[in-house]
């Protein structure tokens, strides 16, 4: 290609992209490389609280005990699944023992370490140990992330199935088996620090409730998970009075989001109504598939896949290109797959940055409802629900109730940052 031929594509997929997804993308183009401090000393805390995940094998193991099932019956409803008893059961005693060697390895240092399953962790383990450990996948360090909310409490994270999970918020999968060297290399400050920015969540309105639902250990359907917000709510009412009465001001949530809130209708097949105000601007009706907002952390996660191309898409635009402007655009499969990474790669921006990033997902536009910009940062989003039966969903874990008349105002603070550890391979 002449160098005037490559001029005049890169301003035509500047345009094209504009013209499909808006300038929005723009400020996505932001370095990844995220601001860490070298510790000083080295780090070793006097009492730690292992969080451990709930293996597949304990869910069911107790969901069917509670029906008075057998584990001889468990091995037979499994199997009539298509699920493997004896692999369930490989994979939680894999777990195991990478806790206990955790658990091990720490003692062997004179610390103080106190076990605790996820459905046990709360604020009274986050206030007694000076640095928590998440035992398990990214799901358990989120878990664990969220409850934290001083940024001088270290999180540290390990992959206890590192074969089953991929692990993306934990230590370098090597350190699974050999923590004593991690443990080695905290003493001595050879790591170190990643502040990992969060989200926090103001809730007021009318007929909210602010009690959470776990949505990792309840595992529910729709019909239970509606039945626990009801629950919840007669609960605020009796203890209260009305919820009108006690929840009509902005109130901060006791939980702090790692990589992302998700506000929708708990029925994915029905399209969220809600009302959305980016950075003080002015209020826009929507109605989508919902509603996320991410952190950097969070950019390489649900987010990233909610906006990604696809080659196929990427391989489309260029033939249209092509055909529109006459341009000799190459569509071998090399070209289409570097666009397809580029474009992708500029979604992820880093975790110590201090923006949010909204996404709207499949949005309805007609004459009644809008839809401005599609995706952005901001510093503060705020959302009004029009919805029936939604919810706020932080980090795909924990649920909060958002229906009709709820407003939740979605912002960053520098007091919210998660002091996590970064060790070289």
């Amino acid at each position: 290609m002449t160098r005037r031929s490559v001029v005049n594509l890169v301003c035509f997929g500047n345009r094209a992209i504009n013209l499909l997804y808006g300038n929005s993308l723009r400020p996505l183009h932001t370095s990844t490389r995220s601001t860490s401090s070298q510790p000083k000393a080295g780090f070793k805390p006097g009492k730690v609280a292992v969080v451990t995940k709930t293996t597949r094998y304990e869910f069911e193991q107790q969901r069917y005990r509670y029906a008075g099932l057998s584990e001889e019956d468990l091995k037979q409803l499994l199997a009539m699944k298509g699920s493997s008893y004896i692999g369930l059961l490989e994979r939680h005693n894999i777990h195991t023992n990478n806790v206990d060697h955790i658990v091990r390895s720490l003692r062997r240092e004179g610390i103080e370490v106190r076990v605790v399953k996820r459905g046990e962790y709360d604020e009274e383990v986050v206030r007694w140990a000076d640095a928590i450990i998440s035992a398990g996948g990214d799901g358990t360090m989120l878990l664990v992330a969220s409850k934290v909310l001083s940024k001088d409490k270290p999180v540290v994270g390990v992959n206890t199935d590192p074969e089953r999970s991929e692990g993306h918020l934990c230590l370098p999968v090597r350190y699974t088996h050999a923590f004593p060297e991690a443990l080695e290399k905290l003493c001595r400050g050879e790591f170190r620090w990643l502040w990992r920015q969060r989200i926090r969540l103001h809730l007021e309105g009318t007929g909210i409730n602010p009690t959470p639902v776990d949505l990792h250990e309840q595992q529910m359907s729709l019909e239970q998970h509606n039945q626990a917000h009801r629950i919840t709510t007669m609960d605020m009412q009796r203890s209260t009075g009305t919820l009108e009465e006690s929840f009509s001001k902005p109130s901060l949530l006791p939980i702090r989001s790692l990589n992302e809130i998700f506000i929708g209708e708990s029925l994915s097949s029905r399209a969220s109504y809600y009302e959305i105000s980016v950075d003080d601007g002015p209020w826009e009706k929507q109605k989508s598939s919902g509603l996320s907002i991410c952190t950097g952390t969070g950019s390489k996660a649900w987010s990233y896949n909610i906006n990604k191309l696809v080659e196929q898409a990427v391989e489309e635009v260029l033939k249209i290109g092509k055909s529109q402007t006459g341009l000799d655009i190459p569509l071998n499969r090399d070209f289409i797959e570097k666009v397809t990474e580029e474009y992708n790669e500029s979604l992820v921006f880093s975790p110590d940055d201090r923006r949010l990033f909204y996404s709207v997902r499949e949005p309805i536009v007609n004459r009644v409802f809008s839809n401005s910009r599609q995706r952005g940062f901001a510093s503060k989003v705020c959302v009004r629900s029009r919805c029936w039966d939604a919810c706020m969903v932080v980090d795909g874990g924990t649920s909060f109730e958002f229906n009709d008349g709820a407003i939740a105002t979605i912002s960053m603070s520098g007091e919210d940052q998660l002091r996590t550890v970064l060790l070289e391979n």
